[in-house]
């Protein structure tokens, strides 16, 4: 996350790729909420993830819901977001751990498809995609 303050002075736009975390609590029904974002930016060296569980959306779908193995399943992803990648090369290490946390699954919490966008702030930038994708419609 070195080059992040130098991008929020400079204005400078980089690339970045995200997912939301899906979760899905009866995978044989394929019914979703959306849970978090995880946000990769490789020019600024930043790799996080951000979790908002709303209980009443998720028992809507599934009213048998274990929200605990949600809460866990979600905040893994956002530790491992955290967690040094201990590779050689820092910057490809995140690149791979963005790809492997990115990767479709059948879990109870599993990626959406990834998208691409520009951005001058990933932090802030991952907060505006939690609040459009993830938070409850006001």
């Amino acid at each position: 996350m070195s080059g992040q303050t130098e991008s929020a002075t400079s204005g400078k736009r980089h690339a970045f790729v995200y997912a939301t975390l899906r979760a899905v609590p009866r995978v044989d029904r394929g019914e979703f909420v959306n849970v978090g974002v995880i946000l990769y930016c490789q020019a600024l060296d930043y790799l996080a993830a951000s979790v908002v569980l709303d209980p009443v959306r998720l028992r809507a779908i599934a009213p048998d819901v274990d929200l605990d193995a949600v809460r866990t399943s979600a905040e893994a992803v956002v530790v491992a977001c955290r967690t040094p990648v201990g590779l050689a090369r820092e910057n490809e290490g995140q690149a791979v751990r963005f790809g492997m946390l990115t990767a479709p699954r059948s879990t109870v919490v599993q990626p959406s498809p990834v998208h691409a966008g520009m951005t001058t702030h990933p932090e802030r930038t991952l907060g505006q995609l939690l609040d459009r994708l993830v938070a409850p419609p006001v």
